[in-house]
């Protein structure tokens, strides 16, 4: 909502991505999917900027109306915490869509100047036992925590894609993308089920669903970097998943495409202890929301 009202109202989205601190190309898709979820056109797209459709000014109206309730709540909130701290620490997944924090950290800069940022690269069950330990303030994992212990919210929805090599991609992939049980006889260049057992689980349960046999789990502390996968993929007899705005250049010797269907998403929960009462910590949190 706060991405839309931004474009509407510097009318183009170059201008509301600097005003966001955000790419236009990761502003543009924040609006598509919007879009999409909705089902209607909400903004008319020129070469000299954009403007809102009837819809769209609808929606303006009502998305002021409810970021100015939520800021007014958050407001007075605050009036019963305690005063953030010097350092937040702030665990971070491999492959993290590379703008999430970008705007929001912008936002803490502005409101608590005195606050500085550390962010660890770290598995989602390391995290959540940083997080138990007092070592973390905010973790942005990839399964939702069971109990009482933590808050959580969705930050981030990704359709997961496959990377073929070149030459895979010529015989299995079709006009809308490639058939998830074209993919069997590939190896999966998977991650340790240690790091986040949950989502593992989800994610190999509907592989195997489609054909595919699966080896065992990568051992832990052995989750591949991008440029490993990369390398593995142009062999040709393994594929990887990747979301759509994968951050990281693709030879011309391997194909990302959209899986049919789109039968695999990963969410990203920002999770955090329920008895936190840092303000700096209510502030990331409701702009990554």
């Amino acid at each position: 909502m706060r991405a839309f009202v931004a474009v509407v109202e510097e009318g183009s989205l170059s201008a509301a991505a600097r005003r966001l601190h955000v790419s236009q190309p990761a502003l543009s898709q924040t609006i598509t999917a919007l879009e999409r979820q909705l089902g209607l056109q909400l903004l008319i797209r020129r070469s000299t900027g954009a403007q809102a459709t009837e819809a769209g000014l609808t929606l303006l109206s009502e998305a002021r109306a409810v970021l100015a309730r939520h800021d007014q709540a958050l407001t007075a909130l605050a009036r019963h915490t305690a005063t953030g701290g010097s350092v937040l620490r702030i665990g971070v997944p491999l492959e993290l869509p590379a703008d999430l924090l970008t705007g929001p950290v912008a936002d803490l800069a502005a409101a608590y100047p005195d606050t500085r940022v550390q962010a660890r690269h770290l598995s989602t069950a390391v995290q959540f036992e940083a997080l138990r330990a007092g070592e973390l303030d905010l973790g942005l994992v990839r399964e939702r925590p069971v109990g009482a212990d933590f808050d959580a919210t969705l930050v981030v929805t990704e359709r997961l894609g496959v990377l073929v090599s070149a030459e895979q991609a010529a015989k299995i992939a079709g006009p809308d993308g490639i058939r998830l049980d074209a993919l069997a006889g590939l190896d999966w260049l998977g991650f340790p089920r240690a790091g986040s057992p949950a989502w593992y689980d989800e994610l190999t349960a509907i592989l195997r669903s489609h054909g595919l046999e699966l080896g065992p789990p990568a051992p832990e502390g052995q989750e591949l970097i991008a440029e490993v996968k990369l390398a593995a993929v142009t062999g040709g007899a393994a594929f990887a998943l990747a979301p759509t705005n994968w951050s990281q250049p693709i030879p011309d010797s391997v194909v990302w495409s959209p899986l049919v269907g789109h039968p695999l998403v990963r969410r990203t929960w920002a999770v955090w202890p329920a008895s936190s009462h840092r303000r700096d910590l209510g502030l990331l949190v409701s702009r990554l929301g």
